[in-house]
Formats: C-alpha cells, structure tokens, sequence
C-alpha cells in the first residue's frame, strides 16, 4: 500500500479544488492508496491531516507578499527575504508531513498553478527538486488566466514554481486550452483530467418537509421558483446575469438565492452585486449561513449543497471563465435545468458533448428569459432534457472515467518512491 499526500492552500468546505481533491482521494482509496492532507485549512479525517497556518492564502504574511507583489512592478528587499523565510519554514512543515504520513507520492493540488500561495509554491518546488518524491501538479487555473497576476513583481517565482518543471513531477490539467497554454507557456507535456462526478450513483431524494424548510428558510414563497447561483461571490461569476435574468421572469419573485460565500478576491464584488441587485429592484438571498461547507449536515447548517440543488427549479452558472464547471457538473448531477454563459472551456470541451442547456453568450436578452420561463413550464419537457443530460454526463464525467485516467497518470511514473 503506498501513502499519498495531498497538498493545497485550504482543503474545506465548498470550493472545486476540495471537491476535487474529495473525488480523487475516492478513486485513489478504491485502488489500494492511503491518502493524507496538508494545508492551511483541512476538513478531513483528523488523525490524516497536518495544518500548516502559513499554507493558507488568507495568513496575514501571505496577503503581505500578495498586496506587495501583483499590481506591482518592483518589490522591497523586505518582501523578498519574507517569501524566503515563509517558504524555508514552510519547507520543514512539509518535511514534517511527509515523515509522520510515510508519504509515497504527493500531489499539490493548484499550488503549482496560481501564485496565491508564493512561499507554498517555492517550498514545494524545492521538496520535490531536492527529494525527487513523485509528484502530480494538478493544475486547476493558472496565473496567466487571471487578470490580477498580469501585473506582478514576482515574475521570478512565477516563471521558477507556478508551474515548476522537474523530471519527478507530472502535470494534470482540467481541461484541453489549458493543456495547450501549458505547452506553449512551458514546454512541457501534460493529461487532460476533467472534472467530474458520482454519475453511477444517483443521488437520494431529499425529503418534501427537507425542501419546504429550506424554501422557507430562504424566504422563497409556495409559488416562486427557487433560482440558484451555485457559486461564490467573484467578479468572474458575472453574477449580474443572473441577476438580470429574475429580474425579468415571470414566476421567480424577483428573487435569487446565493449559496456561496465570497470568495479569495475581496468583499468589493459582493457590494457592487448588492447595488446592481437594487437598480434591478431583485432580492438577493444569501444562505451560505444554513448550508454545510461539507457533504453533511450540521445543527448550526442543517442544509447540504445537494439539498440545494434539489430545492431549485433552475440553476444559473453565467460565469465569464471557468477551469472546467463543477457547478455544471452538480447540476447535472442533481437534474436541475441549467441557464449558462458559453465560457472558453464549455465551447471547447463540454458544449461538444450534446447537453441541452439555455445558453447565452455573454448577456441576457428578452429570448433567454422567454427560453427558460417556456422551460420552467414545461415539466415533461424539463424530465426528457435533465435526463438527457445525465446520460451524457455519465458518459464522459464519471467516476469510471476518472479512474482510469487518473490511474493512468499514477502508473505513468518510471521510478518508485525514493526509500
């Protein structure tokens, strides 16, 4: 049996890298591997976790460096011995991890793609430069898609750890453009290992009286259709879609229901949200409060995220950019109906497949809202396209799928572990 460890900035709550690192932990565990987590944040069995304040994207030295370095074109001496410092302690934490665990083979679960960590980054480089432990990159979302590391006064660690290029270390990306930016960017080969979900095991029903309290508890009237907006609260979500969609349709009570926190890029999106929410004359509903960031129920958050998605009649996800979708994916997952924005990597890799979606391209007009009020009342025709749907995702997004391209990937290593 061989130990994997897992290592990010936070693996907790509800974010796509802890529901993927969640979903690959699964696949790994099935096929006889031991799997371990290190982060700023974990969520996970305790006596398999090892908290590293100083791997969190939200420590106060990092948010320093981070302040410091992108928008910037120069750095201080300051900052600089600070990133070294950071990352030589973090190093030994690393070193602590993967001696208390026996680990095998690590996997760095996006630090080695964006730079929101840069003393993380730097530490695993050297782990895995100065070991040779084998190790998967699994690249969520790199710095140059992001318009906030355009600008930066970090260049050098960029170019040296995000992602970093080293003969025992293999990289994993979510999706086919950024296999070829990578390429390009880097030189450096890559697989293709797509998001995905449990489709060979249908979810339970949530309970009627489950649904009504939530309803209730969302302030979502008898008669009103339960909009979703199953992410967080980020510029590049382009939550104003949706919120100009209620706006306009007839039967959802001017109303749209948030069930994600804000996330790593300030609270300013979220007060330009509420804003915009008032000139449209829509309510906004957050319920990050009652809903669990985990798969269960707790007493203080009584709902799941898949209760949720059971609750709504129509998902929205009119996101700008994604690294793949695994809103998307859930509600899919969940049946829902779907009204979407054809971002990049939907055109090139999902759209492909055959789902039937409302789909916009980048606005709303008024055919997207008669689109999806045509679709609200039209139950049988709702049953045929969510069934569809499913089909096609179990076809390509399941369990089974990424069992066997990630055990590809794991097999991929030509030495093994270093004793």
């Amino acid at each position: 049996m061989k130990n994997i460890g897992f290592i990010s900035t936070r693996i907790s709550g509800t974010d796509g890298v802890s529901h993927e690192i969640e979903k690959w932990a699964a696949i790994l565990e099935r096929n006889g591997f031991s799997c371990f987590y290190a982060a700023g944040a974990v969520d996970r069995t305790p006596a398999r976790s090892f908290i590293i304040d100083e791997a969190h994207f939200r420590h106060p030295d990092i948010e320093k460096i981070n302040k410091s370095v992108f928008g910037k074109s120069v750095r201080s001496r300051d900052i600089t011995q600070l990133i070294h410092s950071m990352a030589a302690h973090i190093r030994q934490e690393l070193a602590r991890f993967i001696r208390m665990f026996d680990i095998d083979y690590i996997i760095a679960e996006n630090t080695l793609a964006i730079p929101m960590n840069i003393p993380l980054g730097i530490a695993i480089t050297e782990l895995i430069a100065e070991t040779g432990v084998p190790a998967v990159g699994h690249h969520h979302d790199f710095a140059w898609e992001r318009d906030r590391f355009m600008v930066n006064a970090a260049g050098d660690y960029i170019q040296m750890c995000f992602p970093s290029v080293l003969p025992s270390l293999r990289h994993v990306v979510i999706n086919s453009l950024a296999l070829s930016s990578l390429a390009y960017r880097r030189g450096v080969p890559s697989a293709v290992i797509p998001n995905t979900f449990d489709f060979g095991r249908p979810p339970a029903p949530a309970s009627s009286a489950l649904i009504a309290d939530l309803k209730n508890q969302a302030g979502i009237g008898k008669d009103e259709y339960f909009v979703l907006q199953p992410t967080r609260v980020v510029p590049r979500k382009c939550i104003e879609r949706s919120i100009d969609l209620v706006s306009g349709l007839d039967g959802a009570g001017r109303k749209l229901v948030i069930s994600h926190p804000s996330g790593d890029e300030g609270e300013e999106y979220h007060r330009k949200l509420l804003e915009y929410a008032g000139m449209r004359n829509v309510k906004l509903i957050f319920i990050d409060n009652i809903v669990s960031p985990g798969r269960s129920a707790s007493k203080e958050r009584p709902f799941t995220i898949g209760d949720v998605y059971q609750a709504a009649d129509l998902v929205t996800y009119p996101s700008a950019y994604e690294g793949f979708g695994n809103a998307f994916l859930e509600a899919v997952y969940y049946r829902r109906p779907l009204m979407m924005n054809r971002y990049p990597v939907f055109i090139a890799d999902i759209e492909p497949k055959g789902f039937e979606l409302c789909l916009i391209d980048g606005f709303i007009t008024g055919g997207t809202i008669r689109e999806v009020g045509n679709m609200l009342s039209d139950a049988s025709a709702r049953r045929r396209m969510a069934e569809k749907n499913y089909n096609t995702a179990h076809d390509n997004y399941s369990f089974e799928r990424l069992e066997e391209l990630l055990l590809q990937v794991m097999r991929g290593f030509k030495h093994q572990p270093p004793a």
